[in-house]
């Protein structure tokens, strides 16, 4: 047989939990900040309780994640759910403001780390330097991209990995082309 079917595959509710961990949120935490009953919460985190669009709005504020990564769980047949990704299926991750547009490879925000395909537009630039308590590593499929992680300064380019470990970074895409990256970041942020 090629496939098996997951036991538990991923749901809103496992995705809900994983973010409210990682970023170091309690049941009561969010809770509060959502002005629910953690039993409510807790209902919606084992999928026993299906949140409005009103909710689901004011978690994803919460949490500081776009709307779209609360939707998209089962848009790949049972069989590949929690295993698979296909290109086209791809959950999208932020707005592209800054020129970066960004997708999930990961099936679900449930392990410990999660991967992530991006796109730097061509003359684009992260608009604020940003620190986060995580470990990322990068892998540039193709473009270049200038990049600054705490002090040093360093121009990457095809086939270029990095690494970040909670330090301040800022990323620009001085460039004609686009550049697009892999990224592994570890606990899930997203």
């Amino acid at each position: 047989m090629l496939h098996d079917v997951p036991q538990n595959p991923p749901t809103l509710g496992a995705d809900l939990r994983a973010l409210r961990k990682a970023r170091g949120l309690t049941l009561t935490d969010m809770a509060e900040a959502l002005e629910r009953s953690v039993g409510w919460l807790s209902q919606v985190e084992r999928d026993k309780s299906e949140p409005t669009i009103s909710d689901l709005r004011q978690i994803a504020q919460v949490l500081d994640v776009p709307m779209s990564m609360l939707f998209g769980q089962s848009s790949a047949p049972a069989h590949e759910q929690g295993y698979i990704v296909r290109a086209g299926a791809r959950r999208p991750m932020g707005g592209s403001d800054e020129g970066l547009v960004e997708e999930l490879l990961s099936p679900d925000l449930t392990d410990d780390f999660e991967m992530v395909h991006s796109t730097f537009a061509p003359r684009s630039e992260m608009q604020m330097p940003a620190t986060r308590p995580t470990q990322e590593v990068g892998y540039v499929v193709e473009g270049k991209l200038n990049l600054r992680i705490g002090a040093q300064e360093f121009s990457v380019g095809p086939g270029d990995s990095f690494r970040i470990r909670g330090e301040e970074y800022h990323w620009s895409n001085p460039h004609d082309e686009p550049c697009v990256a892999i990224w592994v970041i570890a606990p899930p942020v997203y």
